[in-house]
């Protein structure tokens, strides 16, 4: 390969060079601070890697990677109980349980990798393609065979830095869209988006609010997320569980090291009724965007009191009201997060799996393992954006 760019792997963030957050300042998710809090509440089932890249001695770019194996799991998602979930979750544990991912299967979005704007985009992600055979034989010598290695997520521009030959063997495949919000330039204040929306909306807005009477919204704090940390995780949990189909649960003292380490970067928001914890969610900063993180809730008091929905609107309301330009709602329940006003982006990965047949035939092995979901895209806006 014609380049001068080599790379070095990293397994702890104590050996990341002090360059690292100088690169990652356009991305907390490739942060320090962010990487240590993952570090030390990894979930059970997964092992962190990071790539440096340097032109010489010098580092122009940085990347995670995450290996997961999903043998670990006690459940790959509760909620779709069927003759075809069963056969898939037997298919994906014999030949899809170990997987290398080049980015953060945490998050939706381009957080695998920032190179600083000199690189050539082409000739980085193949270093990191040679980087992702480096981490695959460093776990084959752990006795840990990868089945699946993915590249992920990019939209269609970032797509074109993988029109290389390396990639050639690759399938590409994408799953259900990023859900984006992004603010008009004339709304300063939440009211400007109410006052945006059609009468339906409008009443779907009131309708909300009315059904969450009764109950109290609080930021939290590193003290109080220690003190409630029990409570949370089993929210979250339950949560989890009732996904259609899971590849990690968060560790019991995730919420706390994100507080510890991202500081106000971090925002807890927990819902009460009577005095009692029945929902949460989480917020990261990001630059001018907002991220949606993970949450929690008592799914009975959810449905009773719209709660889901209240923590949207509340969302938008925080993100419109201190500036934010758009807020990344990420995948699952997509109708929902349309009725407030967010946008399907097309998001696009990259996968190869090392039995060279079931990797000629990988777009019939994928469609066996994601699942499928139908929805109907709304505007609640008088007019376009």
């Amino acid at each position: 390969m014609n380049s001068t760019y080599t790379f070095t792997l990293y397994e702890t963030v104590s050996q990341l060079p002090d360059q690292w957050n100088n690169l990652a300042a356009s991305n907390v998710f490739l942060s320090i601070p962010y990487l240590e809090a993952l570090e030390q509440s990894a979930p059970l089932n997964m092992q962190c890697f990071y790539i440096g890249l340097f032109e010489n001695t010098k580092l122009v770019g940085i990347s995670l990677a995450q290996f997961l194996n999903l043998n670990q799991l006690e459940s790959f998602g509760e909620r779709d109980k069927c003759i075809k979930t069963f056969f898939r979750n037997i298919i994906f544990r014999n030949f899809g349980a170990h997987v290398l991912f080049i980015g953060n299967n945490m998050l939706t979005g381009q957080n695998a990798f920032c190179f600083s704007i000199e690189v050539n985009l082409v000739k980085g992600v193949e270093v990191l393609h040679l980087a992702s055979l480096a981490i695959r034989e460093n776990l084959k010598k752990q006795g840990l065979k990868t089945h699946l290695t993915t590249f992920k997520d990019f939209n269609q521009e970032e797509l074109t830095a993988f029109s290389t030959p390396i990639f050639s063997n690759f399938y590409r495949f994408t799953t259900q869209p990023n859900m984006v919000f992004c603010s008009w330039d004339h709304w300063k204040t939440f009211d400007d988006y109410l006052s945006s929306l059609t009468k339906k909306y409008r009443d779907q807005y009131k309708r909300c609010r009315k059904k969450g009477e009764g109950i109290e919204k609080q930021k939290l704090d590193l003290n109080a997320i220690i003190f409630l940390e029990d409570t949370i995780y089993e929210l979250y949990h339950h949560v989890a569980l009732n996904a259609p189909f899971n590849t990690f649960f968060l560790a019991k003292n995730h919420f706390r090291m994100m507080k510890e380490k991202l500081k106000d970067k971090f925002l807890f928001y927990g819902y009460f009724e009577k005095g009692e914890l029945i929902g949460f969610n989480t917020l990261v900063k990001n630059g001018d965007q907002m991220d949606t993180y993970f949450l929690g809730y008592d799914e009975q008091i959810q449905r009773e009191k719209m709660l889901y929905l209240n923590m949207l609107y509340d969302m938008v309301a925080y993100s419109i009201n201190k500036g934010f330009k758009e807020i990344v709602f990420a995948r699952t329940a997509l109708e929902i997060k349309s009725s407030i006003g967010a946008k399907p982006e097309k998001m696009t990965g990259l996968i190869q799996h090392s039995n060279r047949l079931i990797n000629l035939n990988m777009s019939t092995f994928f469609a066996s393992l994601e699942p499928k979901s139908t929805w109907k895209e709304r505007n609640p806006f008088k007019e376009n954006p």
